[in-house]
């Protein structure tokens, strides 16, 4: 499912206008039905019929003013407008005239906040058609005044679109904003959707289908989707029946030193849990004996190490025998920054044949480097959580955060690598600015070792044959997918737990079990 931004969706409407006369009028009857019969479904949950629609002066208000009329057939329905209906022009004016005496329409400004609340309080369903596609917060005076009136008062709400106050390109949501229980949002989910913190306000999200062309949505140039179940069941080939471990793939992982070899055994644990046939380990030498207490399956390769208990420069060509007999390696969880893995790291990337990821320590160590990733002629995958990236590009981790799509897309494009940027809603960006976004998050995932298993399980799907943006995305989102599995509370998931979900994780992929949150409105 695509992801536009508001000004390719905007494009994308020009574009149906163009091909087959859908304009405005139309596509905002198909909205407002839509938005509709969600709040129906919603009313009827709760045995309710008390309706408030709360809406602007834009298009997103004249959806709001048609979801109105068509619920005022069988629901008790209140309209509140935040400016004076005088100010309200073009297609939404009409479609508030045409309201007639169906349904009452108070202004909000006339009302006190006593006056706001009771209105607000007593309805079943709140509508919030205040701010659309178009808004940049934040919000300010009447429309933040009604934003923090509809939060306080306790009803389930139904955003128009994107929940007013969010930022429907980046996620972004600087208070105030409405926090709703589901969202419609028409014809396709915008990009800020999938993205947190905005997701977070959007609760369910329902797809309204208003009319475009299946075909003119396929031909349109949207460069971001959703890494969802039904996309990486395609994606992600079955294996034969007759397979064996060597058609599997082969990962060799650099990683670990000492007091972190955790963090390699979990990396081979997510390689060999995502797929991997053969899992080899590449350890500092007095700690390759380790693994295999905790991780028998995986084979370890004793290499040089320094006084520090870390690999040593000297390790080089042990390194590159490891990588040349496999399918795929991985470097970095663990490894800590010692000068000599800087060194080790540096003078294996150009010399690598076989994809490859970058995770952790062999990030932090090119840290302002950005040529350095251009110097490697095998596919690459780099794989930070904000601070890394932060410190690769050289920017702050609150600008990553507030516009991680963007951030992911420009690192991909400088460093010439598919970029997996780890948080809540996990983007996927190639250099050539395709994204991937995964929908799925957990609280629970929020402790050491996560990452690691990541790092292994996108190692074993290039070991296996996929595309490095193809891998990374499928990866990313299994790998999330397992940790809403394996958690039973918002805290106290440990990250092997999530490796050994990965499995069940893509048995739910395969059996069509799984919702990722975006759902098509009938």
């Amino acid at each position: 499912m695509k992801l536009p931004t508001p000004a390719e969706m905007a494009a994308l409407e020009r574009r149906a206008h163009e091909a087959c006369g859908l304009g405005v009028p139309a596509l905002m009857d198909r909205a407002g039905a839509g938005v509709a019969e969600v709040a129906r479904r919603l009313l009827r949950a709760r045995g309710g019929r008390r309706v408030v629609v709360v809406a602007g002066k834009g298009n997103n208000g004249g959806d709001g003013f048609v979801a109105a009329r068509d619920l005022s057939d069988g629901a008790a329905v209140t309209v509140l407008v935040v400016v004076p209906p005088a100010d309200i022009r073009g297609e939404a004016g009409e479609r508030l005239r045409a309201l007639g005496d169906r349904v009452p329409v108070q202004v909000t400004a006339a009302l006190d906040d006593a006056a706001l609340a009771r209105a607000l309080g007593d309805a079943d369903l709140v509508v919030d058609a205040i701010f659309g596609t178009g808004f940049r917060g934040p919000a300010r005076d009447e429309p933040a005044r009604v934003i923090e009136a509809i939060n306080r008062s306790g009803a389930e709400v139904l955003a128009v679109d994107v929940p007013s106050g969010c930022d429907a390109e980046t996620g972004a949501a600087d208070p105030p904003c409405v926090r709703a229980a589901a969202t419609v949002t028409m014809g396709l989910p915008k990009l800020g959707l999938a993205q947190y913190p905005a997701a977070a306000h959007a609760g369910a999200v329902w797809v309204a289908d208003i009319g475009l062309p299946r075909a003119l949505v396929d031909d349109a140039p949207i460069g971001a989707a959703l890494a969802g179940a039904a996309w990486v069941e395609r994606t992600l080939p079955r294996r034969a029946v007759d397979a064996h471990k060597g058609q599997a793939g082969r990962v060799a992982i650099v990683a670990g030193a000492r007091g972190f070899v955790g963090a390699a055994i979990l990396a081979a644990r997510g390689a060999l849990r995502a797929g991997a046939g053969l899992v080899t380990l590449g350890l500092p030498a007095s700690l390759a004996s380790v693994p295999a207490g905790s991780l028998p399956e995986a084979m370890t390769r004793a290499l040089p190490e320094t006084r520090d208990g870390t690999v040593a420069a000297g390790a080089v060509e042990a390194v590159l025998e490891m990588a040349g007999a496999s399918s795929a390696a991985a470097f970095g969880p663990g490894l800590t920054t010692h000068p000599d893995v800087g060194a080790l790291v540096r003078e294996v990337l150009p010399r690598l044949a076989c994809p490859v990821v970058l995770d952790a320590d062999a990030l932090n160590v090119l840290a302002g480097e950005p040529a350095r990733f251009r110097e490697t002629q095998a596919p690459l995958v780099v794989t930070p959580h904000p601070g890394e990236l932060a410190r690769l590009v050289g920017s702050a981790i609150s600008e990553i955060q507030r516009d991680r799509v963007a951030a992911a897309r420009a690192a991909a494009a400088s460093l010439g690598a598919t970029v997996v940027l780890k948080g809540a809603g996990t983007v996927v960006a190639e250099p050539g600015g395709a994204v991937r976004v995964v929908p799925s998050a957990t609280a629970a995932m929020a402790t050491g070792g996560m990452g690691d298993v990541l790092t292994g399980a996108v190692a074993a799907l290039l070991a296996g044959g996929l595309r490095p943006f193809d891998a990374a995305a499928c990866a990313a989102y299994l790998h999330a997918l397992a940790g809403r599995l394996a958690a039973c509370a918002d805290r106290g998931l440990l990250a092997h737990e999530v490796a050994d979900a990965l499995p069940r994780a893509l048995d739910r992929v395969r059996r069509g079990e799984v919702d990722d949150g975006f759902r098509l409105v009938p």
